[in-house]
This record gives structure tokens, C-alpha cells and sequence, in this order.
């Protein structure tokens, strides 16, 4: 059995919990939920873990996954045993802290992106480090003083960050907002979520189904890690929050 889940995560990142019924448990222990506030693995941005509280007991989640077709959001308990029913209720509970350090990273390499003029070719986002390559022949374009000097002054400038969404003809006919060469926003559903920090995206614009902060001030302050070199023309940058 198998069926979809809401994602409201999607339209509002600071939920902590929901009530949500069990749709299925699939033959690997994984629980699917009708409606969920726990973010799947995708974009770069790791599955959200937490709890599931049912009237006699708690399952911890330690992952979360989309199922092969995306409708269905699949949260991995820690311990294959005791596992629940098809019908039951729960209490589903994210671990919030771990969820807004992603929230917050996934915004601050959006602000990266911006600030540097060239194609990204990869991305990981973690709690306390995350990253972005993009593709530069040229090492000694990346300035690690004036970048670190920009991130700041883009957070300190608490620039909203909101989401809308087009229609799959739009991005179609606005390829530029496309930054990544490796992976492309997934279409066919007949629209795309974008996200906007800045008035209309004045700061940064593009596809994107991670989960965000609601301004860029609520970042913290960053520095810059390492910038290496990966291949001839890859350079990875690392970023981290600080506090």
C-alpha cells in the first residue's frame, strides 16, 4: 500500500510538528504519513530527523526520504522494530534545532551563489559546514575577505526571502534562472517553486525546494572555509556559521 504526502514544509518552514495519520509502512520499516512537516533529502539539503509519538510510545526518525515517484515522503525509524499501523495517529516532531541550521545554511549558500558570477556544479548543505563548487578556471578569483565582507553585509541587511511559484513554460523561457549545471529543478508537474531574497529577487532568484529562513538576518554571522581546488575547473568554496 502506498499513498501521498502533503508537504507542509513546503509552505511554512518553521513548522515544528503536525498531527498526521499513517498511510503505509513499506517493506523496509519506512513509514509514509498523510501530511508531514519533515523535510526529504533533496537539493543538496539533508532529510530532517525527529520523532513520531503515538498514544503508547515513540518512534524515533532518524531520516527522511521521497519514495521512487516524490508524492510520497518516507520516514526512516532508527529501530526496524515496534513498528506502527496503517491508520494510526501520530504526532510527528522534527528535531528543530538540527532543521534551522539547515534552514539557515540553505539561505547563506544562496547568498554565496549570488555574489559569485559563475555556474554551480555541486552543493551539500550540513549543520556546521556546507559548501557549493562551481565551475572557475581561475583560483584566484575567489577573494575570501571581500566574499566573507559581501555575505555580511547581505545578512545585515535582513533582506526578505520568500517563495512563489511559475509554470514550467516560464522557467522554460528563463533559463538563466537555472544556477546549477548538474542538477536541474524538477518539472512535469506543471509548475516550479522559486525562491526570492530581496524586493522580487532583487539579491538572488531561482528554483528551489529546500527549506529557508524568512530574512537573511536571521543567518548569524559567516566565514569562509577552505577554497580548494577539484578538477581543472572546479572550485569549492566552504561556508560555516559561526554561533
Amino acid at each position: 500500500m502506498s499513498g501521498s504526502s502533503e508537504p507542509l514544509f513546503r509552505d511554512d518552514a518553521y513548522l515544528r510538528s503536525c498531527e498526521a495519520e499513517i498511510v503505509s509502512v513499506n517493506e523496509r520499516g519506512g513509514i509514509v504519513l498523510d501530511r508531514t512537516v519533515f523535510y526529504a533529502t533533496g537539493g543538496g539539503q539533508p532529510g530532517d530527523t525527529g520523532r513520531l509519538v503515538l498514544s503508547s510510545r515513540e518512534i524515533p526518525i532518524g531520516a527522511t526520504v521521497y519514495g521512487e515517484d516524490r508524492s510520497e515522503i518516507i520516514h526512516v525509524p532508527t529501530r526496524p522494530d515496534d513498528l506502527p499501523e496503517p491508520g494510526e495517529t501520530v504526532t510527528a516532531f522534527l528535531d528543530w534545532d538540527r532543521r534551522n541550521r539547515h534552514m539557515r545554511m540553505h539561505t547563506a549558500l544562496h547568498l554565496l551563489c549570488s555574489l559569485i558570477p559563475y555556474p554551480v556544479t555541486g552543493g551539500s548543505i550540513g549543520s556546521e559546514e556546507s559548501r557549493l563548487d562551481f565551475d572557475i578556471a581561475d583560483a584566484d578569483a575567489i577573494d575570501k575577505e571581500q566574499l566573507t565582507e559581501a555575505l555580511g553585509a547581505l545578512v545585515a541587511a535582513d533582506h526578505p526571502v520568500t517563495t512563489r511559484w511559475i509554470s514550467d513554460e516560464e522557467l522554460a523561457a528563463n533559463p538563466d534562472l537555472v544556477r546549477t549545471m548538474s542538477v536541474k529543478p524538477p518539472t512535469g508537474s506543471g509548475r516550479v517553486r522559486l525562491v526570492a531574497i530581496g524586493e522580487d529577487g532583487s539579491v538572488d532568484l531561482q528554483p528551489c525546494g529546500g527549506t529557508h529562513v524568512r530574512s537573511t538576518g536571521e543567518i548569524g554571522k559567516l566565514a569562509i572555509g577552505k577554497v580548494e581546488k577539484k578538477g581543472r575547473q572546479n572550485r569549492r568554496i566552504r561556508l560555516r556559521i559561526e554561533g
